[in-house]
C-alpha cells in the first residue's frame, strides 16, 4: 500500500544565503555526486524525478545568485518556494549572523501576503574546514524563529550530509513538525491530539478505551501495510511503562495516553513522517482537517437510479451499533449515542428522530431504526452517508473507499420494462389537501397512534418517515414523504413528482378534499408511469356510508375510469393500517401491478355490486394474476425450448 503524502504534486526547494557560502556547490555535488572544481555563479533549476526521491515526489531545486538576479526575482522565488534552505558557512560567523539579521526577517516579510506557511531548513556548509560544530547557535535560532523546521551541517566538498539537506527539505514540506508538535512544551498541538484521539477511538474495535494486541496489530497493518512483530509490540509497552505512568493498562494493553505519548516521541526523534502517515491514512490534510477528497470521493447516481446501502455498508452500520450498545439493550442511550458519534463533527439527527424512524418505547433509536436512518439518508443524500462513513472509520485504502458501502440501483425505466424492481428502498410521496391527515398516515408507518399526531400541528416534524414492509416474505424499506403543496397550481419540481409510488390522500368526511387530488393527478400523473394509489382517510367519521365528494365522479368511479386500483379506505386498526403500507410497497416492487389489477377489475365488471368483493381479496387476486401471467410466460418459454430440441 502506498502511504498518502501531502496534497502537493511536487516540492520546490529554494536555496538562499550570502555569496560564497556554497549554495551552488551543494546543488552540483548532489547531482553529480562529486565536488565541482569549476563552480558557476548560479546553477540551473534542477528537477529530480519522483522515483529517485525518498518520498516519491518530484522535486525542483532552485538556486539563488545575488550576482545574477535582482531583488524582485528573489521576492518571486521566495513566493513560489515550498521550502527554503538558508545556507551559511560554518567557518564564517558573519554569514551565520546574517541568517538572523537579514535572511529570516526578509523571508518573513516577503511571505506575509501568502496564505500557506513556508518551512525553513538551516544549512551549515563547509564542515570540512573546521573541527567544531555550530549546532548550539543553530538551536538558538530555531527557538527564536519557529518557521525553522530543521538544521543540517554538511560539506559540499566531502559530500557529507549533502543528500540529507534535500531529504529534510522534502520532509519539512510533506511532514512538517510545526502543526503537530510544540517545541517549548514538548507536547502535541491541540489539533494533533484531537485527530490522534479520534484515530484511537476508531481503532478501539471493542470500545473498551484500550488498544489490545489484535487492535494494535490491525492499526499497524491498516496504516503501514505490515504486521507488528510480537517482539516489537513488547518493546513498545516496555518503553511506555518506563516513560509514562498509565501508558499501559493492568491488562497489558495500550491506553490513549500511551498512544499519544508514542507519537510525541516520534516527533521528538525527528520521525514526523510516521505520525503524518497515520494522520493522512485517516483522511487528514496538511492543516489537520479532514480532506474533502477523503470525505467526498467521486460518486454519481444517474438520473432514474437511486442509492442505497450495499450489504457491506449495512454490515458496517450493524457492527458499529453493536460496538457502542454497551448495555446490550438493543437501543442507543444518549451517552451511547454521543460516544458513537464522538468521531464526527455532530450527531446526524436531532430530537425529531423518533418521528422519522422506528424507536423503542423510550424514544431511543434501535438497531432497526439505525439502519432505517442510514437507508433514508443514503436515498436522499448519499453525500452525507459517504461523509459519515469516513468520520466513523469505514476502512479506506488506496484501492477502495467508502463508495463500496453504497449501491447504485438500475434505472427505473428498466424496472418498468421488466415489471419488477430489485431495489430494497422505495420512495412514496403522500399528497393531499391540508387537514386530510398526511402526517397521520406517515406516522402510522412507525406505529404511532393518530392521537399522538395531533400535537404535530404546533410542533412540525420531518416530512420523512421510513420503516420496513414485508413484500412476499422479503423485507423492503418504504419511505413516506409528506408533500406539503399549498398551491395546486404552482409547478412542482421533478424531485417532488418522481418517486416509486404515489399516495393520493383525501378525507372521507370532507366533501371538498377529493377534487384536490384529482387536479394533482391530472396535472402530473395521468400520463406518468408511476403507480398511484388513492386513499380515503378518516373513515371512522363516516359510519355506514362514505360522504359524497363534491366532484362529478365519486372516488371509486374516478379510479375505475383512470384504470387505478379502487380507493383504499384507511382504518385505525393496526392490521388494516399495515395493509396500506404493504400495498404501497408492493406497487413499488411491481411498478406495473396496477395494469394487472385493471385486467381483473374489468373481468369482474359484470358483478352488480363490486363492494361485495373485499378490498384485500381484490388486491390479492390482482397480484395472483400478475404471478400467474409470469408463470405462464416461463412455461411457454420452456415448451418452446424443448420443442427446438
Amino acid at each position: 500500500m502506498v502511504v498518502r503524502h501531502s496534497l502537493l504534486k511536487d516540492v520546490r526547494i529554494l536555496l538562499v544565503g550570502d555569496r560564497g557560502v556554497g549554495k551552488t556547490s551543494l546543488i552540483l555535488s548532489l547531482v553529480s555526486e562529486e565536488f565541482p572544481e569549476d563552480v558557476p555563479a548560479k546553477s540551473e533549476e534542477i528537477t529530480i524525478p519522483a522515483d529517485v526521491t525518498p518520498e516519491m515526489v518530484p522535486t525542483n531545486i532552485v538556486d539563488y545568485s545575488a550576482a545574477e538576479q535582482s531583488n524582485l526575482q528573489l521576492f518571486e522565488e521566495i513566493q513560489k518556494a515550498n521550502v527554503i534552505c538558508i545556507v551559511y558557512s560554518v567557518d564564517d560567523d558573519d554569514t551565520m549572523d546574517r541568517v538572523t539579521s537579514f535572511w529570516l526577517p526578509y523571508i518573513r516579510e516577503t511571505l506575509l501576503s501568502r496564505a500557506t506557511k513556508c518551512p525553513i531548513v538551516l544549512v551549515g556548509n563547509k564542515t570540512d574546514l573546521v573541527d567544531y560544530s555550530t549546532v548550539d547557535a543553530a538551536m538558538d535560532i530555531m527557538n527564536e524563529f519557529k518557521e525553522v523546521e530543521s538544521f543540517v551541517e554538511c560539506s559540499a566538498k566531502s559530500l557529507n550530509n549533502v543528500s540529507e539537506i534535500f531529504y529534510y527539505a522534502q520532509k519539512a514540506v510533506l511532514h512538517p513538525t510545526g502543526p503537530l508538535y510544540i517545541t517549548e512544551t514538548q507536547d502535541l498541538t491541540d489539533p494533533c491530539r484531537k485527530a490522534l484521539t479520534r484515530i484511537f477511538k476508531i481503532c478501539d474495535m471493542d470500545n473498551d478505551g484500550l488498544l489490545n494486541d489484535a487492535e494494535l496489530n490491525s492499526f499497524q497493518k491498516r496504516c503501514f501495510d505490515t504486521p507488528l512483530r510480537s517482539e516489537a509490540m513488547e518493546d513498545i509497552k516496555v518503553l511506555l511503562r518506563k516513560n509514562i505512568s498509565g501508558g499501559v493498562s493492568s491488562s497489558n494493553f495500550i491506553t490513549l495516553s500511551g498512544f499519544l505519548y508514542l507519537h510525541c516521541l516520534f516527533l521528538q526523534r525527528g520521525r514526523s513522517h510516521t505520525t503524518w502517515a497515520v494522520l493522512r491514512h485517516f483522511g487528514y490534510n496538511d492543516h489537520l482537517q479532514m480532506d474533502r477528497s477523503y470525505l467526498y470521493p467521486k460518486f454519481h447516481v444517474p438520473a432514474g437510479s437511486t442509492a442505497e446501502l450495499s450489504f457491506k455498508g449495512q454490515q458496517f452500520f450493524i457492527n458499529l451499533f453493536f460496538r457502542y450498545d454497551k448495555d446490550k439493550d438493543g437501543a442507543l442511550s444518549p451517552a451511547e449515542q454521543e460516544n458513537l458519534f464522538s468521531t464526527c463533527p455532530a450527531t446526524p439527527w436531532g430530537s425529531e428522530i423518533s418521528h422519522i424512524v422506528p424507536t423503542n418505547s423510550q424514544g431511543l433509536v434501535t438497531l432497526h431504526g439505525f439502519l432505517c436512518f442510514w437507508m433514508l439518508t443514503t436515498l436522499n443524500d448519499p453525500k452525507t452517508t459517504l461523509e459519515y462513513l469516513a468520520y466513523l472509520g469505514y476502512l479506506i485504502t488506496e484501492t477502495e473507499n467508502q463508495t463500496s458501502a453504497i449501491l447504485v440501483t438500475r434505472e427505473k425505466s428498466l424496472d418498468l420494462l421488466k415489471k419488477q424492481s430489485t431495489r430494497n428502498v422505495y420512495e412514496c410521496h403522500v399528497f393531499g389537501a391540508k387537514g386530510v391527515g398526511k402526517t397521520s398516515i406517515c406516522q402510522a408507518l412507525l406505529g404511532h397512534p393518530v392521537e399522538s399526531v395531533r400535537s404535530y400541528v404546533f410542533n412540525p416534524v420531518s416530512p420523512y418517515t421510513i420503516n420496513t414492509v414485508s413484500v412476499y416474505g422479503q423485507e423492503k424499506y418504504l419511505m413516506l414523504k409528506d408533500m406539503d403543496v399549498e398551491d395546486i397550481n404552482s409547478a412542482l419540481l421533478n424531485t417532488d413528482i418522481n418517486c416509486d409510488v404515489v399516495c393520493l390522500l383525501y378525507d372521507c368526511s370532507n366533501a371538498n378534499s377529493f377534487s384536490y387530488i384529482v387536479s394533482l393527478y391530472k396535472k402530473y400523473y395521468a400520463e406518468n408511469k408511476i403507480p398511484v394509489l388513492v386513499v380515503g382517510n378518516k373513515t371512522e367519521r363516516c359510519i355506514g356510508i362514505e360522504m359524497q365528494q363534491n366532484y362529478k365522479m365519486q372516488p371509486i368511479e374516478f379510479c375505475d375510469k383512470k384504470c387505478l386500483a379502487p380507493p383504499h379506505l384507511f382504518l385505525l386498526n393496526p392490521t388494516k393500517q399495515e395493509e396500506l403500507f404493504i400495498k404501497l410497497a408492493t406497487m413499488s416492487v411491481f411498478p406495473r401491478f396496477h395494469a394487472a389489477w385493471m385486467l381483473f377489475y374489468r373481468h369482474t365488471s359484470h358483478l352488480k355490486d363490486l363492494s361485495l368483493l373485499s378490498d384485500s381479496l381484490i388486491w390479492k387476486a390482482g397480484i395472483g394474476i400478475t404471478l400467474v401471467a409470469a408463470l405462464g410466460f416461463i412455461v411457454v418459454k420452456l415448451l418452446k425450448t424443448n420443442s427446438k430440441r
